[in-house]
């Protein structure tokens, strides 16, 4: 079976948030969809593993605790799958886990409360560095 097109393919860069908490949801797509990306929401870890195999977003923002899967297991997940290993993530959490989220293979870690600058600048140094690599590899 052929690999679903990847997001970047389609037009806008496609941001898959996984956040319980509807305030937060609603900022996070307000600061992204201002900086010109597309955002998809899923409250639980299960149902973001799902549409990140389904539709290959660029980059995948996680809180850590969600339920169903929390986030660390997400992204442990999602490293090791060849599918979706190439998927950005970023955590983005009320506890202080940085450690941990490295360790799970997150690509970058950020503390809550939401700031939008350092959102927006997080995302983008994702995408820069998610551009290079892929343009780097034969």
């Amino acid at each position: 079976m052929a690999d679903p097109i990847p997001a970047t393919s389609r037009g806008k860069m496609l941001i898959l948030v996984v956040e319980k908490d509807p305030h937060v949801r609603e900022l996070e797509a307000h600061f992204l969809a201002q900086a010109g990306y597309s955002v998809e929401f899923v409250t639980d870890g299960l149902s973001a593993l799902e549409q990140a195999q389904h539709l290959r977003p660029d980059i995948i923002i996680t809180e850590i605790l969600v339920p169903k899967l929390d986030g660390l297991a997400l992204c442990r997940q999602l490293k090791a799958a060849a599918q979706t290993r190439h998927i950005s993530i970023l955590i983005f959490s009320i506890l202080a886990a940085s450690g941990r989220a490295k360790e799970a293979g997150a690509d970058a870690f950020l503390m809550k409360p939401l700031a939008e600058h350092r959102l927006i600048t997080t995302v983008r140094g994702l995408l820069e560095h998610r551009s290079r690599s892929l343009a780097e590899t034969p």
